[in-house]
């Protein structure tokens, strides 16, 4: 016996539409579509029901078709565009769809948009005002969820100062009148959720301003972007990403990055390696994953430092310019391709860690710029919100949004992309006032002071936060300046960060091996005078990318000398690198020591491959890393001054410096000659007794060395020297280095 149809809904002439919200909706400067479209209870006649109303500014005819089957209802014009229809007697909740029909013959039938409640509570907006809220971009931006039973696309945007805004994309031919979203309160976020918008659907926001003006906008919070020239922002929706880092994660709150070997090796994706069957095709992130994980492990790195690969319009920014801060480079794939380029490196034991860039936004008007029709993101006065070195923006650190904005994206990257630690980028410039600024350029804070308290606050917050919520997380700052405490806890009057980039040590050791030999002597300073500073901080030694392009030469080329000279010096400058106090990092293509500059346009110069001079120092490479990490005594002690001791330091004249790395019994002794002239029957006081190994030395003929003779095995002697006990006496090879381990360590 067939089950009784569903008895049709009584229909009575509804109510006329308010007039203001009418006029508002057609003028498109409505701030709560839903308050008038959308399903509500009503009365006609003093008899209850529901009003349904809906809206196509094209459309002629429009129906209401009940979800539980039945006839579909016509609805009574009430303005151009604008249906309305009175439900006798029916109660919320109420589940229909809306016909459209157009003077074309054409229809169009979809779920009613405006009949869903909001998809942020109250909660959400509460910490978002107050610049807290630690997962919110789970709350802003585009979102593939089942609503009600109906599977759409929530979307949420904060404009506070606009008077419309509207979901536009390829589903509603970009027309903004179509989808005007609703204003939540005072909170300046706008809210939508669209039924049938799905994965891969593009988008934008068309904002009206205060001024009458439309703008079309991406969006920030953006999970993926079109590439340019194209701006639309892409919804991601799909099957969520399968992780195989399982171990590594379950590690990683255990760890303590500043007791831990840490080698990084700094990559920009795009020019690390390219198809050679198409070198203007750079490999994707999932083609990059096992070479460059098999390449970094062959060489003993513990890390990848990634370059920005937040969405960028402008490929020689090296991602540096910003415009989609949640949203992984689409060059080389989808997000969870990058997902898989994490996870790889993961289990293969090598760490992530991704550039970010919270200092400043590029000026592109799709992007963040006015993005409301207001300085929304940055600040009105040019003398606060523009850089003067990059033509760029920087962000208004005061508001609570922004730093919201900022906070959740470095925690977004921590969380669902698995990275394992941040290097904040340009962090000088975000706490001076008046940095690369002429005096008038600039406005002092509310003490009269240069330094911008909003940024120092920004910055602790977010250090503390990374600290307590995810364990095992690092960040490090590149900061160029004396600025006191930055690696201090936030608790104690410091910035809070784990590492510093140790720019001083970089810029004294470059300029001092570009020298000739001649003239090192009088500046042997340069060379040791950053141990002065060592444990003011805890200090990362780059020789970053930054030292490799704009006319510097590249490292090879800096050096002084005949090619074997600068071959020579190379590796005497990697050896001084790894063994001396800090973590490592140097740029992807220094062990291949290229004679040209990098040249983000193109792969590294992996030919050189073939050369014995260029395939030495790869070698060497390997062989330091294979050291380093063997040795506790290189890393364990990085920050304690118990884990170094000079042995020589004065050796001005010969250009020679010695000291030992320490971890309780475990030490290694470095000796380095900084001069193309051996030195015969040298003499190295020692810290105890018995025979050393020869662990490594930069001249062996395997680096492209001159393969100086050396003993494997040395006897320590019962010699007094350097204030030590014991000595050994060595045969320095031209500008090399020696270290030495003891011999029941072989």
């Amino acid at each position: 016996m067939l089950a009784d149809a569903p008895s049709a809904p009584v229909t009575l002439p509804p109510p006329p539409a308010p007039a203001l919200e009418a006029a508002r909706l057609l003028g498109g400067d409505v701030t709560d579509p839903h308050g008038l479209l959308g399903v509500h209870p009503g009365r006609v006649d003093d008899i209850a029901g529901l009003i349904v109303r809906a809206w196509h500014p094209d459309a002629v005819a429009c129906e209401v078709v009940p979800a539980g089957g039945g006839a579909a209802l016509p609805m009574e014009p009430d303005g151009p565009g604008l249906f309305g229809l009175f439900l006798a007697g029916e109660t919320l909740p109420f589940r229909y769809r809306l016909r459209f029909r157009f003077a074309s013959g054409a229809v169009w039938e979809r779920d009613d948009p405006y009949r869903f409640l909001p998809t942020l509570g109250e909660v959400d907006l509460h910490l978002f005002g107050e610049g807290t809220h630690r997962r919110l971009w789970e709350k802003l931006g585009a979102h593939v969820r089942t609503v009600d039973g109906v599977r759409g696309t929530s979307f949420a945007v904060w404009a506070p100062n606009a008077r419309r805004v509207s979901v536009v994309g390829d589903f509603s031919g970009w027309d903004g009148r179509l989808f005007p979203m609703r204003r939540l309160g005072g909170s300046g976020v706008w809210e939508l959720f669209i039924p049938e918008i799905d994965h891969n659907a593009c988008y934008k926001y068309e904002i009206r301003t205060r001024e009458g003006m439309l703008r079309l906008k991406t969006d920030p919070f953006a999970a993926k972007m079109q590439q340019a020239p194209q701006t639309a922002s892409i919804v991601q929706g799909g099957e969520p990403y399968a992780w195989g880092d399982g171990e590594w994660m379950d590690e990683r709150p255990r760890r303590e990055p500043a007791r831990e070997p840490m080698a990084i090796y700094e990559v920009h994706l795009g020019s690390w390696a390219r198809d050679p069957a198409d070198p203007e095709r750079p490999f994707t992130y999932r083609e990059l994953a096992p070479r460059l994980a098999d390449h970094v492990a062959r060489l003993g790195f513990t890390h990848v430092e990634l370059l920005p690969i937040g969405e960028h319009p402008f490929y020689g920014s090296w991602g540096y310019q910003v415009t989609g801060f949640f949203a992984p480079t689409s060059r080389y794939g989808s997000p969870d391709d990058f997902r898989y380029l994490v996870d790889t490196l993961h289990q293969r034991g090598i760490g992530v860690i991704l550039d970010w860039v919270p200092a400043h936004f590029p000026k592109d008007d799709y992007a963040l710029r006015r993005f409301d029709g207001t300085a929304l993101y940055e600040h009105e006065d040019p003398r606060l919100g523009e850089h003067p070195d990059w033509g760029t923006l920087i962000f208004n650190y005061g508001r609570h949004e922004v730093r919201n904005f900022l906070l959740a994206n470095a925690l977004f990257w921590l969380d669902e992309f698995h990275v394992d630690g941040l290097r904040v980028d340009a962090v000088a410039s975000m706490l001076y006032l008046d940095y690369s600024r002429a005096p008038g350029q600039w406005l002092r804070n509310r003490y009269g002071g240069r330094e911008n308290l909003d940024a120092i606050e920004f910055l602790r917050s977010v250090n503390e936060v990374v600290r307590t919520d995810y364990p095992g997380c690092f960040t490090v700052a590149e900061e160029s300046t004396a600025w006191p405490g930055v690696t201090k806890p936030a608790a104690e009057g410091g910035l809070g960060f784990t590492f510093k980039w140790n720019m001083g040590w970089m810029h004294d050791t470059l300029e001092y091996m570009a020298k000739d030999p001649l003239y090192r002597p009088w500046h042997h300073d340069q060379l040791t005078f950053a141990m002065m500073y060592e444990y003011s901080e805890r200090f990362i030694m780059p020789l970053s990318h930054d030292e490799v392009v704009h006319l510097k030469k590249s490292l090879l080329d800096k050096m002084p000398g005949d090619a074997w000279r600068k071959f020579a010096n190379l590796r005497l400058l990697l050896a001084y690198q790894w063994t001396r106090p800090g973590k490592k990092l140097v740029f992807m293509g220094t062990e291949m020591a290229p004679w040209g500059e990098w040249n983000h346009d193109r792969s590294l110069d992996w030919h050189l491959a073939e050369s014995p001079a260029h395939s030495g120092v790869t070698r060497l490479m390997e062989s330091l890393g294979a050291l380093y990490r063997a040795h506790p005594a290189l890393w364990c002690h990085d920050h304690d001054p118990h884990g170094f001791q000079w042995v020589d330091v004065a050796d001005r004249d010969n250009s020679v410096i010695s000291y030992v790395r320490r971890d309780g019994a475990d030490h290694v002794v470095a000796v380095l000659n900084f001069q193309p002239i051996p030195r015969q029957r040298y003499r190295v006081g020692v810290p105890r007794r018995g025979a050393y190994r020869l662990a490594l030395s930069t001249d062996d003929a395997a680096y492209w060395g001159s393969g100086w003779e050396q003993p494997e095995l040395l006897e320590a002697e019962p010699v007094p020297y350097h204030g030590h006990a014991q000595s050994v006496e060595l045969s320095l090879p031209p500008l090399a280095a020696l270290v030495l381990t003891p011999a029941e360590e072989a």
